[in-house]
């Protein structure tokens, strides 16, 4: 797969590796690229950043493009480390909730619920977005892969909603985008459940769409978008349709984010410190 464009998104560290294929008309973001010390492979405020202006790159690009005939484009999600997301920034949320600033941890959840509205629906009904799972994906994680059109997972990976654990529930985009998978009442519970669930589980729920051996991920992506892109007419009218049948609206995720935020606010000493220990779990197992 020839590289045709590697895009510098600023002078900041992003921690996105952003590749431009234009023979496959693709964009592949690689989230954790490059790591510094000590990085934690979660949704910080920079790889929010980074994927929120690789979307505006592509969305600028399309815009541009008059071709009434224009097939469809892919935008594919993946990861430069072991692991695809481990969720929401804790040691942030654990640092604002005790300062009592409402007003930062809102910005983080808007940013957040941004980005994922942007793999939902990018630019009109152009873009399909993929998900691939390589490691495990969980809350914020598990909530960007589902908000993608298309899954595609590894055996042995695991994907689910910690928060429960402290007394919170997931609040950027999991109700919104698990009810377009599985009924309302089997989301909610795998919302409050805290189960981590194995690829092959969800893969026979219909929540992952591909299920592959262990390190054939990246291959299946190419392969869906080689066959997608001979149906690219077809993609782009599901597109339309699909959000006639079940739309996705910003607002809508907007307000079930600002409960999130006015719930993370009301937590109490033991949730807290439930996720201090999470924090250090996470940071434990990132090390390795």
């Amino acid at each position: 797969m020839s590289l045709l464009e590697r895009l510098q998104l600023n002078d900041h560290p992003s921690f996105v590796r952003h590749e431009t294929h234009q023979s496959q008309s693709a964009d592949w973001c690689f989230m954790h690229s490059e790591p510094t010390n000590h990085y934690h492979p979660c949704f910080s405020i920079d790889l929010l950043n980074g994927l929120k202006q690789s979307q505006e790159h592509i969305r600028q690009r399309l815009a541009s493009d008059n071709d009434p005939k224009a097939r469809i484009h892919h935008l594919v999600l993946a990861s430069d480390t072991n692991v695809f997301n481990l969720g929401g920034d804790l040691s942030l949320f654990h640092r604002l909730i005790k300062q009592g600033n409402r007003g930062q941890l809102l910005s983080y959840a808007k940013l957040c619920v941004e980005v994922a509205y942007n793999f939902s629906r990018l630019y009109e009904d152009r873009v399909h977005s993929i998900a691939v799972i390589q490691g495990d994906a969980l809350g914020g994680g598990f909530e960007a892969a589902l908000c993608c059109h298309t899954i595609i997972a590894e055996k042995d990976c695991g994907m689910g909603f910690p928060e429960v654990l402290f007394d919170l529930f997931p609040g950027m985009g999991a109700y919104t985008f698990l009810t377009r998978r599985v009924p309302p009442a089997r989301a909610e519970r795998m919302m409050l459940d805290a189960k981590i669930y194995d690829t092959e589980e969800l893969y026979r729920m219909g929540i992952v769409d591909i299920l592959v051996e262990k390190g054939d991920g990246i291959q299946a992506a190419n392969d869906l978008i080689k066959k997608q892109n001979r149906i690219g007419n077809a993609m782009r009218s599901l597109n339309t349709v699909r959000n006639a049948c079940a739309p996705v609206s910003l607002e809508q995720l907007l307000a079930v984010t600002t409960e999130w935020v006015d719930a993370a606010m009301r937590l109490d000493a033991r949730g807290l410190k439930t996720m201090e220990r999470l924090i250090t779990a996470q940071t434990r197992r990132a090390s390795h």
